[in-house]
Order: structure tokens, then C-alpha cells, then sequence
């Protein structure tokens, strides 16, 4: 059933007339006539009794009636009701997040303090999620993005280090060089079992032999933070452990590849409300959460002269 057509022969009724309804509906009175005679083709059952005084309804329209001007009433309650709950942000937001992804887990909370009618939903996982099938609404990916059924947003950037603790570098000398890694033993982030890793440091890329491969990061910094291995971290899980001195640079000239942040979505479904308000504060105040973060030279130096 043609619901514009249903619109207008409710108009109909409570103008009273086709011409009235036309001038209240700003349409064209032949077209109010022709969808009114297509609904009555559909059904077919005549609805209204047209004469040169206006309309009157018949049985059928009558019940129609009834039932169209009820529904059409709720019609616009609910709409209106999904407007004014869009207008206060108010609803659930499913999102997806790497495990570890600490930055992230503080701007949430500033988030939803700023948006206290939101409820969030994260799904925390490192395999690339189905947006669609998992019903999330954004998924935050770290590296390059190549999905043309999604739109990427991005937010924010940083870089990895390469960290050792001091008992390590006391025992086996601190490297000099890239090349020099190879005394050392070296635990790297794998997407999964088999899979190889490097380190691209500088110009330099390093392939370690290594003793643990993990796609866990804090999996990463135990081992580093017991002297078992050198690895490599983001900055935010190494930040606290370099402060403190429990960790320390390696190699920190030669710098490891600046990844990006982005926030994806689907590129046929228009952003609700919600989804608009989130990509906005991420974008603003996503670089301040992951940087703050970042090692500090003055960290760093504070590790290495208590190593």
C-alpha cells in the first residue's frame, strides 16, 4: 500500500474536500485525485463519494479511515520520538576496540561523561570484525585500511618503541646498531601463529629470531619488564614502566613507522546522530588522549640514568 497515497486521503477527510486538501498539502489537486483513485485501484473498493460539495466517505473508507488516521498518529509520535531522543543523544553505541588499547578506555569514560544519556557497547577483539554482521557501529583500527565498503575517519597517530629493562641491557651491553639486535632475545606482536614480524627501524629492517611471538601486547611488556626479552610496545603501555625506570629505550634514534588510528564505518549507512557526535569528539580529542601517552625524552632519560 502506497503510504503517501494513504497520507493523502486521510488530508482528504479532514479537509474536507480534494481542493482544500490540495491547498493544505501544497500539491496539486490532480495528483491528489490520481494517487486517491490508484489506492482505491489497490484495494479495490471505492473510498470516497465525490460531488461538486465535497467528499463524503463510504463504508469502506470509513473503516480505512479509522484505522489510517490511528496509524498515521502513531506514525509521527514515533518519529518524533526517535528525533527528540537523537536531539538529547540518546540511545546505545556498539563499538569495537583492540584489546590494550588503554588511550582509548580514558577518552570512552570522558565521553560518556559528557554524554550521560549514551550507553556504550564495546566489543574488544584484534581480528577485523564484520560491521554489518556483529551489528557495531564503529570499529576503531590501528594501520593501514583497505575496505572500500567502509568510510575511514582518521583520528589520531603514533609510534611504537623498542624497550629493554635495565637488568637486560646490564647483562648483554646496550646494541649500537640495528644489526647488533641479533645477541639479543626479541619478543614480537603477531597477528597470529606462523606469522613473521620485523621491525622497521629507521632504513633499517630487523627480522627477529623470536623467543615469543603474541598478538598480546601486555603479554609483550611482562616479558620485557622480567628482563627476558627486548620488544616493542605502543607508547602508552610503555610510559608508566619508563617513568619509573623498569624499562628503557632501545636503539631511540632509530625510530619505528608512525601508525595511524582510524575509525571506520559503513559507507552505505547514513551516520546516526550518535555515531556523528562520537566521530566528532574522537577527532578532536582522540591525538590528546593517544599522545599524552607518548615516552618522553625526559622519561626516557630518567631510565637510563637509573640503569
Amino acid at each position: 500500500m502506497d503510504l503517501n497515497a494513504v497520507r493523502m486521503f486521510v488530508g482528504a477527510v479532514h479537509a474536507g474536500s480534494l481542493s482544500a486538501a490540495a491547498a493544505r498539502l501544497n500539491l496539486p489537486l490532480p495528483t491528489i485525485s490520481r494517487r486517491i483513485r490508484q489506492l482505491e485501484l489497490h484495494l479495490k473498493v471505492q473510498l470516497l463519494e465525490r460531488s461538486p460539495k465535497g467528499i463524503t466517505l463510504t463504508d469502506a473508507g470509513a473503516r480505512l479511515y479509522e484505522h489510517a488516521s490511528r496509524g498515521l498518529e502513531a506514525l509521527a509520535e514515533g518519529a518524533e520520538a526517535v528525533r527528540s531522543d537523537q536531539a538529547r543523544l540518546k540511545g546505545r553505541l556498539r563499538l569495537s576496540i583492540p584489546p590494550s588499547m588503554e588511550p582509548w578506555w580514558e577518552l570512552l569514560a570522558a565521553f560518556q561523561q559528557q554524554f550521560p544519556d549514551i550507553r556504550l557497547s564495546v566489543f574488544s577483539t584484534e581480528r577485523r570484525v564484520d560491521l554489518i554482521q556483529d551489528g557495531i557501529d564503529v570499529a576503531l583500527r590501528v594501520g593501514a585500511i583497505v575496505d572500500e565498503s567502509m568510510v575511514a575517519s582518521r583520528v589520531a597517530s603514533y609510534r611504537h618503541v623498542l624497550v629493554a629493562s635495565p637488568s637486560l641491557l646490564t647483562r648483554l651491553g646496550a646494541p649500537r646498531t640495528a644489526d647488533g639486535l641479533h645477541r639479543y632475545p626479541c619478543a614480537v606482536w603477531s597477528p597470529g601463529s606462523g606469522a613473521q614480524s620485523s621491525w622497521k627501524l629507521g632504513e633499517f629492517a630487523f627480522a627477529p629470531d623470536a623467543v615469543l611471538s603474541t598478538n598480546d601486547y601486555l603479554h609483550l611488556r611482562s616479558w620485557a619488564l622480567r628482563g627476558e626479552a627486548v620488544t616493542e610496545l605502543p607508547p602508552f603501555l610503555a610510559r608508566d614502566a619508563l617513568a619509573r625506570g623498569e624499562l628503557v629505550r632501545v636503539l631511540p634514534s632509530l625510530k619505528l613507522p608512525e601508525v595511524s588510528i582510524n575509525l571506520l564505518y559503513p559507507s552505505h549507512r547514513h551516520p546516526s546522530s550518535l555515531v556523528r557526535a562520537y566521530l566528532t569528539y574522537c577527532r578532536e580529542r582522540a591525538e590528546h588522549y593517544v599522545q599524552r601517552g607518548n615516552c618522553t625524552d625526559k622519561a626516557r632519560r630518567r631510565g637510563l640514568a637509573r640503569s
